[in-house]
């Protein structure tokens, strides 16, 4: 099986950043896609921004300018910069790899004064 563990989440303030990562471990075959999702309290979760394997990326347009993935395929991890956080980035971020699908327990990045 595949173990994902996020981390890096936390509190800050508006126009501050933040570093997740998320590290696999255990045994599986090469991602197609890693990404992250965020899911706020009372809303839908959505893809905030994925990586192929070829490390084309992509984003959602809230992030767009701020957020950064990227990977490190030697250790099998996943990290998203944020930068210039808004109260509207507040959440909670899970990282996938897949397919097959694989997630992380989620981090939480709350963004308040």
């Amino acid at each position: 099986q595949v173990h994902l563990m996020e981390s890096g989440g936390g509190l800050v303030q508006p126009g501050g950043s933040l570093r997740l990562s998320c590290a696999a471990s255990g045994t599986f075959f090469s991602a197609y896609v890693m990404a992250w999702y965020r899911q706020a309290p009372g809303k839908q979760r959505e893809l905030v921004a994925s990586i192929n394997n070829g490390a084309g990326t992509s984003y959602v347009d809230s992030v767009k300018g701020r957020f950064t993935i990227s990977s490190d395929n030697a250790k099998n991890a996943v990290y998203l910069q944020m930068n210039s956080l808004k109260p509207e980035d507040t959440a909670v971020y899970y990282c996938y790899f897949g397919p097959p699908a694989n997630w992380g327990q989620g981090t939480q990045v709350t963004v308040s004064s």
